[in-house]
């Protein structure tokens, strides 16, 4: 079982396709055909299903995809580890963000870490946290930049908190909840009682977003069914719909802070009893390899969000 033999079987498996695999692979096609058949021949099984809608993974493949990604991830973690024993001047960073968290983190991180290290390559991977993590077990990203899981974190990561963001809520300007909101030490908006939004009609985000998880918590402390009358994906449309008086959703204030619209809500925080955040984290492989680029990037990321780590 050769890396060239893995490296054939994984880009199958992700194409789905011989003829596409084989493009990719820069290889001809019969001989891609020829390589996975002397490989299935030499294992006594068979590591595909032959379908008209392409290739599909049997359980034997399955377990061959996972091998093969876990053991090419270690042949690039050993070939980058001896490029940096070599003091190689380039480099190349693959690194996963939200399209939201890049906007708030990226402008301050990648101008400082381009000045020091203006020849690395940095490929920025975006999508929701999900696939985020899902390219991480698979070991396309060397790290990723996160909310960390409130419950069930995948056992094979690694999550680096480094700061908390409390939700607030958002409403009209004119709802008559913000009257009830009381002022207190230490909180950037009025603090409303969770409780008094019981009968309230809210705006969610969908259920595999990370937002949505971090909602339902904070309800359910406040022992809160919501009725929910909206759900979408687009965390600034559901703020602005909230302005607009359509109903009230849970956002990290954060995210409230660099939107702009015609119609803004009204922001109330949320008493800290009720665990009212989510945690910015590093995420990365447990026992991954770091490469002297990816440390001193997060490094810079640690300056920002965790100050006292770096003292």
């Amino acid at each position: 079982m050769t890396s060239r033999e893995l490296l054939y079987v994984k880009t199958i498996a992700n194409e789905k396709s011989i003829s596409q695999a084989a493009k990719k692979l820069f290889i001809a096609q019969p001989s891609l055909s020829q390589s996975l058949q002397r490989i299935e021949e030499s294992l006594g099984t068979q590591l595909f299903n032959r379908g008209t809608g392409g290739l599909t993974l049997t359980y034997a493949g399955e377990r061959y995809y996972q091998i093969a990604c876990q053991i090419l991830k270690i042949y690039e973690d050993f070939e980058t580890e001896i490029s940096d024993i070599n003091n190689l001047k380039t480099g190349r960073i693959f690194m996963g963000i939200t399209n939201h968290l890049g906007t708030i983190i990226l402008p301050k991180i990648l101008p400082e870490f381009k000045q020091e290290c203006p020849f690395v390559e940095i490929q920025v991977y975006e999508e929701n946290t999900d696939r985020q993590e899902e390219k991480l077990l698979s070991g396309e990203l060397d790290f990723a930049i996160l909310h960390a899981p409130k419950k069930n974190p995948h056992p094979m990561l690694n999550y680096e908190i480094l700061a908390n963001d409390p939700f607030v809520i958002a409403l009209a300007q004119n709802h008559p909840l913000i009257e009830k909101a009381q002022i207190k030490d230490g909180y950037p908006y009025p603090v409303l009682d969770l409780k008094l939004l019981k009968q309230e009609p809210f705006i969610m985000l969908h259920k595999e977003q990370r937002i949505r998880h971090v909602t339902d918590a904070i309800l359910a402390q406040a022992k809160i069914n919501p009725t929910i009358i909206l759900t979408l994906k687009n965390y600034e449309t559901a703020q602005s719909l909230a302005g607009q008086g359509l109903g009230i959703t849970l956002l990290p204030s954060d995210y409230a802070d660099i939107t702009s619209m015609d119609c803004p809500p009204a922001l109330l925080s949320i008493d800290e009893t009720y665990s009212t955040g989510w945690d910015l984290c590093i995420t990365t492989l447990k026992n991954g390899f770091l490469s002297r680029a990816d440390q001193y990037f997060l490094s810079i990321v640690r300056k920002y969000y965790a100050p006292n780590k770096c003292k």
